[in-house]
């Protein structure tokens, strides 16, 4: 019978009060066996044993033959050939004669294979020697770049034993901003690890996944720069380098919100590495007895030094100057000065910027463009050819895509026409737009401008040749009167 919670106390309180079992279940109008049960409190109603009926037909020598099909397949290590249920069943009719059904089969293969796998969510606690490993992974997040909405790629790294962590943004996932983001890494360290452990990437290898991984001669020569072992993680094998991906999350959750306003990458940047320095002085990992920043003096010690030379990061090319004086690199074009025209130059394109060179001479310097067909112009390399034709600077697209069109209307407005606005230009090229723009904005209402106004506003006051003496200055007198005697002087 059922018995509630109110039968139970009655029973629990009558016995402990003396009364006999006999007279408790007279007047409580139940079993002598029921008051028994529970009038001692040996068991408590709530409390259910699991039904459990053993199979007549599934034997111990049943069991033993399912057992040993999974072990064959366990040990034989084949993904497409294995024994299933259905198949253990048929074995059993026909090896031993099974008479049960196969449902009865499915349950017992059901429970011998939970027995001998391993939960897939069962993670075993690591704890790695200072200067051991590092781990490192890709997240992504959306932050404003100079008023635009942008989706940037963000590297994290972990040193493994100290938990410091490093955090910097990328507009791709590419090879030179894989290369780049490790080698600051380094240098914010200072230091390399022994390893380094990371997924499958596609810009490190080139063959195979996890043990069987094999990296791509340019990662492999970057690593043996560096001198660190590469460890490539197994597909979807996310725990085997947790510390790195708890902190993916933790630095779009606390560095990327709110959402970043910045002028330029290069500003993300040192915000990200800013907050970096201060989670390491002042963050502590709960499962840790000492703070990361204690950990880290001492692994930075075990850590290996960063190696003198620089190792070049770059994508580079050897492409020859257009007629518009630009070059062409991934995809997107360049301006160059317009002396370099239809001459070889060297384009080394980083993460995040692209720096081409004319024998060995560094001659532009770039953010870098992503997609397809961009053009990149700096109006320095223009200035030169738009004085010898004026004519074209207001549709020179170099101009038109680097002048702000505040300045451009303004400069409709010069009285000298087309020439007063490349000379403008070259007022702006030597000594910054936002300072014309400053001078355009303080002139009264209805004045024309002109250059020469420009001019006046941005030259400096001469300093003054003239040289004030804090106090005059004491002469010394000199009596002459032996020096014209021996010269036969007349005395004054």
């Amino acid at each position: 019978m059922i018995v509630e919670m109110d039968l139970y106390y009655q029973i629990r309180s009558r016995y402990n009060d003396g009364e006999s079992i006999r007279s408790i279940a007279r007047k409580l109008g139940i079993s002598r066996q029921t008051v028994k049960k529970y009038c001692r409190g040996d068991t408590h109603p709530d409390e259910r044993k699991p039904y459990h009926r053993d199979s007549e037909v599934v034997t111990q020598e049943v069991i033993d033959f399912a057992r040993a099909c999974l072990e064959e397949d366990k040990k034989e290590n084949l993904s497409k050939q294995w024994h299933t249920a259905k198949r253990i069943y048929d074995r059993l009719v026909f090896e031993k004669g099974f008479r049960g059904a196969e449902s009865t089969i499915r349950k017992l293969v059901k429970t011998l294979r939970a027995e001998m796998d391993i939960s897939p969510q069962a993670d075993i606690p690591l704890e790695y020697d200072p200067g051991d490993a590092g781990q490192i992974d890709w997240g992504e997040a959306t932050a404003y770049i100079n008023g635009q909405k942008t989706k940037v790629q963000f590297f994290c790294g972990r040193l493994c034993n100290s938990c410091a962590i490093f955090v910097q943004a990328y507009y791709s996932q590419n090879t030179e901003s894989f290369l780049e983001a490790q080698q600051k890494m380094f240098d914010f360290f200072g230091g390399v690890p022994l390893r380094l452990i990371f997924d499958n990437a596609k810009v490190a290898v080139k063959e195979g996944f996890g043990k069987h991984a094999k990296a791509t001669d340019g990662y492999k020569a970057f690593a043996a720069h560096y001198a660190f072992k590469t460890e490539f993680c197994n597909i979807a094998s996310g725990n085997e380098k947790g510390l790195v991906e708890n902190l993916v999350g933790f630095a779009r959750k606390n560095f990327m919100v709110p959402v970043p306003r910045v002028k330029s990458i290069d500003e993300l940047n040192a915000q990200l590495l800013a907050s970096c320095t201060d989670y390491m002085n002042t963050h502590k990992v709960t499962t840790k007895s000492v703070s990361v920043k204690e950990a880290y003096e001492v692994e930075r010690y075990y850590l290996h030094s960063v190696p003198t030379y620089r190792f070049d990061t770059s994508k580079t090319e050897t492409p020859s100057v257009g007629d518009y004086s630009t070059v062409r690199f991934d995809k997107n074009n360049y301006s160059v000065p317009v002396k370099y025209l239809r001459k070889d130059v060297t384009v080394k394109g980083y993460a995040n910027t692209v720096h081409i060179y004319h024998k060995g001479v560094l001659i532009a310097t770039h953010d870098r463009a992503y997609g397809k067909n961009k053009t990149e112009y700096h109006l320095e390399h223009y200035i030169d050819l738009l004085e010898r034709k004026p004519r074209a600077v207001f549709q020179a697209k170099p101009v038109r895509a680097t002048v702000d069109k505040e300045l451009l209307d303004w400069g409709k407005m010069l009285p000298g026409g087309n020439k007063e606005m490349v000379k403008l230009l070259r007022l702006c090229v030597d000594h910054g737009v936002d300072k014309v723009l400053d001078i355009k904005r303080s002139l009264p209402p209805g004045i024309v401008p002109t250059v020469d106004i420009v001019r006046s506003q941005l030259r400096e006051t001469p300093e003054s040749n003239i040289i004030h003496f804090k106090r005059d200055v004491n002469v010394i007198s000199t009596d002459l009167s032996t020096y014209d005697k021996k010269c036969g002087v007349m005395p004054r």
